[in-house]
């Protein structure tokens, strides 16, 4: 494949950790398809309201979990991919950590208490933020050599 030669072998782990990401929002997709069966909450509602239904809140937080780990999608895949090119390894490592803190930010928010999210969830935001400045080093490498 034409430019994958230039990428590092250990490249191979950054991939691995997106693909898991993937796995994982498959799975929060069925969870919050469970609880509209469970909540009673059809399509095309996004959101739950408490005037048509007494679980509402309960609903709102799986699919708000779901819904916030979507958002976050795009700046962890962009900066995975920027920032292994330089440090794969570090990458696929914080990429894990964000993975499992993104598990426990959607099954804290899930129980219906949105507090919940933070006990290990808050966690991803560290990720995150050493991907960011594993994407600035492979920035600034570029800029320099």
């Amino acid at each position: 494949m034409a430019g994958v030669e230039l990428l590092p072998k250990e490249y191979g782990y950054v991939v691995l950790a997106l693909v898991l990401y993937c796995f994982l929002n498959f799975w929060m997709s069925f969870q919050v398809g469970k609880a509209r069966k469970q909540y009673k909450v059809s399509y095309p509602t996004m959101y739950a309201t408490e005037a048509e239904n007494k679980n509402a809140k309960q609903f709102n937080c799986v699919q708000r979990g779901h819904q916030n780990s979507l958002e976050m999608m795009p700046m962890f895949f962009m900066l995975m991919i920027v920032g292994g090119i330089k440090h794969p390894l570090i990458c696929a490592s914080l990429g894990a950590v964000y993975i499992v803190s993104r598990y426990f930010y959607f099954t804290g928010y899930s129980t219906g208490d949105p507090q919940n999210r933070l006990t290990l969830g808050k966690y991803n935001f560290l990720a995150i933020m050493g991907l960011m400045v594993c994407s600035i080093s492979c920035g600034v490498n570029f800029l320099l050599s």
